[in-house]
């Protein structure tokens, strides 16, 4: 996947500027998709060269103005025929497990500590998708929402970001608890 899979699916919520986009990359798309805004406003000028996004100027009084940009039918029929090819494999690319793999030989206190600020970083993830469930969902319920929205996609990608965050959790209790009992084991007595 390129970034530009991931400006046009975030642009199928409507016209963004590249600063609103920046923010939507912040905190709906951070998770399975980060990009700096260097790396956004560079692809969005190319998405543009390309006919892929379409932009408009809007005047601001007291401010500078802005351009908003908008997915062209080019750009959805680029996204529709994305969405059709197989996705590649994901492979996990984690320094944690490299630490774990070496606790033996490392510091276990120090790995330990660094999985229990995993676990802290994935209840504080856990909380932020919940607001934005909270705000997804605006008063319905899961059933209701799913009936009525035009826009499952945003849903679904909030699911495997709980998903993984309470995977996260899960792995983390059972290091934890796989460290102490080594631990006590090697304790003096």
């Amino acid at each position: 996947m390129a970034l530009r899979h991931a400006v046009m699916a975030a642009l199928l919520e409507g016209e963004a500027s590249g600063y609103d986009l920046a923010k939507r990359f912040d905190t709906a798309t951070a998770d399975f998709w980060t990009s700096t805004p260097q790396q956004l406003y560079r692809e969005l000028e190319r998405m543009e060269g390309e006919g892929l996004i379409r932009a408009r100027v809007v005047e601001q009084e007291r401010r500078p103005n802005k351009r908003v940009f908008s997915l062209t039918e080019e750009g959805r029929s680029a996204l529709h025929a994305f969405t059709r090819r197989p996705a590649k494999p994901t492979a996990i690319r984690d320094d944690m497990l490299v630490k774990l793999q070496a606790v033996d030989a490392g510091d276990p206190e120090a790995v330990r500590t660094s999985v229990m600020e995993r676990m802290e970083r994935a209840r504080a993830k856990l909380a932020r998708y919940e607001r934005i469930r909270e705000r997804l969902l605006n008063g319905r319920s899961e059933e209701e929402y799913l009936r009525e929205t035009d826009h499952v996609g945003p849903y679904l990608t909030l699911l495997r970001g709980r998903y993984f965050e309470e995977e996260n959790l899960r792995w983390g209790d059972e290091v934890l608890s796989i460290l102490d009992a080594r631990a006590a084991r090697r304790a003096p007595r």
